[in-house]
């Protein structure tokens, strides 16, 4: 790892470190009250000052010109502290990716670097009640008329809609055509017709609201489509493999912090006369935890550094998320596990990590989707 890792590198983390622990760990009980849902404004706010939102966009749009590895150390560190609010945070700039890579100039202007300043929020929105997974099976429509789209359809599981000032929304604009007649749009969130319902009451991240959205005959110029039409899907592909790794990184980040968590309790917790960190079935459980953590960091900064050398990095993307995603749900479990009846209440923060990190073997595609993708890329000369 210290061969990846630079002298810059380590900078950044130990600056995103101390943030994470001074501004993010103190109030990741105040984020996670039933029926209380907020949005941590102040740190995100906080984060794009700081230059931890973006640090590996171009200078020019607001980043810090950093390489991707930045961005995933962010998201390790933030989800170390706390995988809700970490999340909230650094998935309110979703969508902000496939505008930088596929949009016009001007999009980037006065879409992306908003966003960057930490002066608005925003977010993708992809999934619908029928079409997780199958994004190709999508039912949302958007015709032509004109200098503008009208798109219809139902979208949900839109991750920051509540309170983002646009999304990007992916829409059939050819609708026989399958998988090859999406494109994707910037929507206003204000927009007449573009409603967004109630947030969603979820198992966790209750610092990161998740709507439903209804869209009736909603408008939009045709300007604000992204790059070329019936092209969304291609795009939202190679979308998907920078953001899998960084959804790796935050699972990394959930088992990390789950993992520190379990062993200062270890060393604290007296039982039998002595800490509990002292007998051997508990320190093969821990030494189990800290390998999986380790494996888990290996394989996603791996695949960061293919992304950064231009490289193809779909399956080893694939891989970070698929086991990143597993043993963060083994780990947290685990956790608590150590911590026994005390990990079961909330008055310690591993129950909490359980609850915000298990959705990570869903979103971006399951651990089965991801299967399917790693089969699928095996070349005989991996063999």
């Amino acid at each position: 790892m210290s061969r990846i890792l630079s002298d810059e590198h380590r900078a950044v983390r130990n600056a995103v470190r101390d943030f994470a622990e001074s501004e993010i760990a103190p109030v990741a009980r105040e984020y996670d009250e039933p029926g209380k849902v907020q949005f941590p404004w102040e740190i995100f706010e906080k984060s794009a000052d700081l230059d931890f939102l973006t640090p590996h966009y171009p200078e020019e749009y607001g980043g810090s010109g950093m390489d991707f590895l930045s961005m995933i150390i962010v998201h390790e560190e933030f989800n170390r502290a706390d995988p809700g609010i970490g999340t909230a945070v650094l998935s309110a700039k979703f969508g902000t990716e496939m505008i930088l890579e596929y949009g016009d100039e001007w999009q980037k202007e006065e879409f992306v670097k908003p966003v960057v300043a930490g002066d608005v929020t925003c977010g993708s929105s992809i999934s619908e009640p029928d079409a997780g997974s199958d994004v190709a099976g999508l039912r949302t429509t958007a015709e032509k008329d004109g200098d503008e789209y009208v798109l219809n359809g139902s979208k949900t599981w839109a991750s920051t809609s509540p309170v983002a000032e646009f999304m990007v929304v992916m829409a059939k604009t050819s609708p026989g055509e399958g998988h090859q007649g999406i494109s994707a749009f910037i929507v206003p969130t204000d927009t007449d017709g573009f409603t967004i319902e109630n947030d969603i009451p979820k198992m966790g991240l209750r610092a990161s609201p998740t709507a439903e959205i209804t869209i009736s005959d909603a408008r939009v110029p045709a300007e604000n489509l992204i790059g070329d039409e019936d092209k969304g899907f291609y795009q939202l592909m190679n979308f998907f493999n920078e953001n899998r790794i960084m959804v790796a990184a935050n699972a990394l980040g959930a088992a990390a912090g789950a993992y520190r968590h379990a062993y200062q309790y270890a060393q604290e917790r007296e039982a039998f006369g002595q800490e509990i960190g002292e007998f051997q079935g508990l320190q093969w459980k821990l030494a189990d935890m800290a390998t999986k953590v380790e494996t888990a960091r290996s394989v996603t900064y791996r695949a960061a550094a293919q992304a950064i050398a231009g490289e193809d990095p779909r399956q080893l993307a694939s891989i970070a998320k698929y086991y990143a995603s597993e043993i963060c749900e083994d780990v947290c479990s685990e956790a608590i596990q150590v911590h026994g009846g005390y990990g079961y209440t909330r008055d310690f923060p591993v129950e909490k990590f359980y609850r915000d990190s298990r959705v990570q073997k869903i979103v971006e595609g399951t651990s089965e989707i991801q299967q399917n993708i790693i089969y699928e890329s095996i070349d005989e000369s991996q063999l």
